[in-house]
């Protein structure tokens, strides 16, 4: 199987957030929140920019120059979140096992309060042109899909202008396990309507989520090596040959 770190190399950026989404809010004074942030600044001791945005409380480390490598963990009214941008091997999942293991405790998480757990595996992979265009021609061109978007006429234009295919399926019976395919592109009308085209990112996700309570908080570490183990066999055997290598050689022929 593939170190998922070495995905990286496939896009501009490679990058694993995970979400352990609540029922119920976390508490919010200020003592549990820098007892718990300074804990993992401990572990992790680049990780010093203390941030303030809207409904989010986050702790950051500053993204290195050469590689980019970044970590950050969040936390929101509902949901605690941790994320790793262009992992490292010996840090790919770290972060966000340290996670599961200290925030229950410092934020009082029972087990009952567990909505969903949840790896997002993401691609932002830099594109100028229309990105619809290029993820029309990519995943759907030859569907019958693309018989949709053929011209109307001789000079009836038909311009791809929102194609953002998402595909949901199940992973077990009971239909709790859950992987979720998607594309976000960031094309305006207006720049394909001027043809002024500034380099974006089209994103490629592959979103894993494990509903459901638990009996233990202890289980959590369990729960993220199945999803993990998951993730990386989908990786593996669908999003790189049948979803990432096609975009990039889409955007690699506009280039």
């Amino acid at each position: 199987m593939t170190d998922p770190s070495s995905y990286s190399a496939l896009a501009t950026d490679f990058y694993i957030n995970q979400r352990l989404a609540l029922k119920m809010d976390l508490p919010s004074d200020r003592e549990t929140i820098l007892a718990l942030f300074d804990r993992v600044r401990r572990e992790f001791p680049s990780m010093t920019r203390f941030r303030r945005f809207t409904h989010e409380l986050a702790l950051e480390s500053t993204p290195e120059q050469d590689e980019g490598f970044q970590q950050w963990i969040a936390l929101r009214r509902t949901s605690v979140r941790t994320g790793v941008i262009n992992p490292r091997a010996p840090d790919t999942y770290r972060i966000h096992a340290l996670t599961l293991e200290i925030a229950p405790y410092f934020l009082s998480i029972s087990p009952l309060d567990v909505d969903y757990l949840e790896l997002l595996y993401g691609f932002d992979i830099m594109a100028a042109g229309n990105h619809d265009a290029i993820v029309f021609d990519a995943l759907l061109g030859g569907s019958l899909w693309a018989k949709l978007a053929a011209p109307l006429g001789p000079d009836r234009a038909a311009i791809p202008l929102d194609c953002q295919p998402s595909l949901a399926i199940a992973l077990s019976e009971s239909v709790d396990f859950q992987a979720h395919f998607e594309v976000k592109t960031r094309t305006s009308a207006r720049a394909i309507r001027t043809g002024e085209f500034e380099p974006q990112p089209i994103s490629l996700y592959l979103t894993l989520r494990k509903y459901g309570s638990i009996a233990d908080v202890r289980e959590l570490a369990a729960t993220l090596q199945s999803i993990a183990k998951a993730g990386e066999e989908l990786l593996d055997s669908r999003v790189v040959p049948h979803f990432v290598m096609p975009i990039r050689q889409a955007v690699g022929s506009t280039d």
